[in-house]
């Protein structure tokens, strides 16, 4: 399968479809949805971990990885997960958390009790570092029974693995081995950038431990050798990108490299971060996001890398809060934004709920929140000073727990997610905002989306083309070209919730699609409040 003709859809499986009535989501609720996702049109499915872990961090934080969290299913389950897929003409992707461990894998506690092969495993110090991690906690624990200290560039149950050491790597391969033999299709691998440590670690200075570790001096190595000696460079590959660099994410991608298929970076979801600080709001800076995105689209787009594009996953706000509104244009603004992705160049990613116009959850609470990024940095936000009411807007805004609320699937009691009680609590528009409303709507966001993936199948300008943004003269109004040989693809999208006018000629052509779906013919002239068509010439 082409990944690059392909579409991702994104299965957070702690809130997807409960099939036992505990509240959370599992593997044969995923399997019970299959027919969904094949009528989607979607190729692969991205499932988040589901193997044995504490789930301090929801499950990123691995004890064993060829194993299955009870919580989730048996290993039975997953097989025939797995072989449904496969029979309805999709493959799965698994998340691979290479990273670092769960203070629970075995090959910590080995460390713990002082094996020094497994101490190698990971990275001890006799002194810590001033450095944070990204959770807001200092990034080294101290164990008094080793009287040395550990480093965690995430939670202090997470500490990273010592990529150095080839038995640490001839390891994870067997795991890729393993998923790769019980018929797995492709593989997401999380925080990949930051495996590669510095080479002295004693010489950094004090701060983000994530900006000393990102793309190391021996990341490129360390992907190549994983891939290569695991035999997957065929199979879809993406890698997570974390504060990385364009000119690293080429070279990860170039299939000359023998690396990734794709990366994912976040440039383009941190333009409302004020100051650089995630937990700062402000208005996004629509000129800098327009910079972003046609920075990284022609360069990798020049020099033979390939994107993964997309607004939503586990870790980000829903993207029709965030860029779109809620209110009078929900419906254009999720179609907007959604054209805006899936006709750029590279392979987008669906993230489960966004093609049914999911929203924020808006909880008024600290007890409402389950994520411990956003626990913790509530705390922090009450200690530099925020009220109680300003700290909670800031989660409000920002928390990861508002991609995390489970799937709408109808207006029923839980949204029809589960017959108990839900590990999340589900926002209250899971009534108007759930999949079996819209799929009575032949105008609906999931039947537009359907639209779109099956746009990228017949017409093959949207995965081969080049891309060419073009200047409309608005900040707020985004136009590119796409060409394939003598075929143009326009695309117009006006991110603002008013009208406006714009600089850009559109060829005549079939208009492939339009978020306001009533067939006015397009001028790029005078655009709609959160307005998008495309056009073929």
């Amino acid at each position: 399968m082409d990944y690059k003709n392909s579409v991702v859809y994104q299965i957070y499986v702690k809130s997807f479809c409960d099939s036992n009535g505990d509240g959370i989501g599992d593997l044969n609720g995923i399997r019970a949805k299959l027919p969904y996702l094949k009528s989607l049109g979607v190729d692969y499915i991205w499932v988040t971990p589901f193997f044995p872990s504490p789930m301090f961090d929801n499950g990123y934080d691995v004890a064993d990885y060829r194993a299955v969290n009870p919580m989730f299913g048996t290993m039975a389950d997953c097989e025939a997960m797995i072989a449904e897929a496969g029979r309805l003409g999709m493959g799965f992707m698994f998340d691979m958390v290479f990273n670092h461990t769960s203070w629970d894998h075995e090959w910590f506690k080995k460390a713990l009790a002082g094996d020094p092969e497994y101490m190698d495993y990971y990275i001890f110090r006799d002194k810590p570092l001033d450095w944070t991690a990204s959770f807001g906690t200092p990034a080294w624990e101290y164990v008094p029974e080793l009287n040395k200290w550990y480093l965690h560039l995430f939670d202090k149950s997470q500490p990273d693995l010592n990529w150095d050491n080839p038995k640490v790597r001839e390891e994870l391969k067997n795991v890729i081995r393993f998923w790769k033999g019980k018929g797995v299709k492709g593989f997401r691998f999380d925080v990949l950038n930051l495996i590669s440590k510095p080479e002295r670690i004693e010489d950094c200075g004090p701060g983000s431990g994530t900006s000393y570790c990102k793309d190391g001096h021996r990341i490129h190595e360390f992907i190549r050798e994983l891939v290569t000696d695991t035999q997957i460079e065929d199979m879809v590959t993406v890698g997570e990108m974390a504060s990385t660099t364009l000119e690293n994410c080429i070279r990860y991608s170039n299939p000359e490299s023998h690396e990734l298929s794709m990366c994912f970076n976040f440039h383009h979801l941190k333009v409302d971060y004020k100051n650089g600080d995630k937990w700062a709001l402000m208005e996004p800076d629509y000129v800098r996001l327009h910079d972003i995105f046609k920075e990284w689209q022609e360069e990798m787009s020049r020099r033979g890398g390939w994107n993964a594009v997309f607004w939503c996953n586990h870790d980000q706000p829903r993207v029709v809060s965030r860029f779109g509104d809620e209110g009078q244009y929900w419906r254009q603004s999720a179609k907007m934004l959604a054209t805006f992705i899936h006709f750029l160049r590279g392979t987008p990613y669906v993230y489960q709920g966004e093609e049914i116009g999911m929203t924020n959850a808006h909880y008024t609470r600290i007890e409402q929140y389950n994520d411990v990024e956003c626990i913790n940095y509530y705390q922090i936000l009450r200690e530099r000073g925020l009220s109680e009411a300003d700290a909670l807007g800031v989660l409000a805004a920002r928390s990861r727990d508002n991609s995390r609320t489970p799937m709408q699937w109808n207006p029923q009691h839980n949204a029809g997610f589960t017959n108990g009680t839900p590990w999340l609590e589900i926002p209250d528009n899971y009534r108007s905002i759930n999949v079996e409303a819209e799929e009575r709507d032949p105008d609906s966001i999931l039947n537009y989306y359907r639209a779109l993936i099956q746009l990228r199948k017949r017409y093959p300008i949207i995965a081969e083309g080049e891309i060419r943004f073009l200047d409309t003269g608005n900040a707020r109004v985004y136009a590119y070209e796409r060409s394939l040989g003598a075929q143009r693809l326009t695309v117009v999208c006006n991110f603002s919730g008013q009208p406006e006018s714009a600089a850009v000629a559109v060829p005549a052509g079939e208009v492939l699609l339009s978020s306001y779906g009533d067939g006015a013919a397009p001028d790029g002239q005078s655009l709609r409040p959160y307005e998008a068509f495309a056009v073929l010439s």
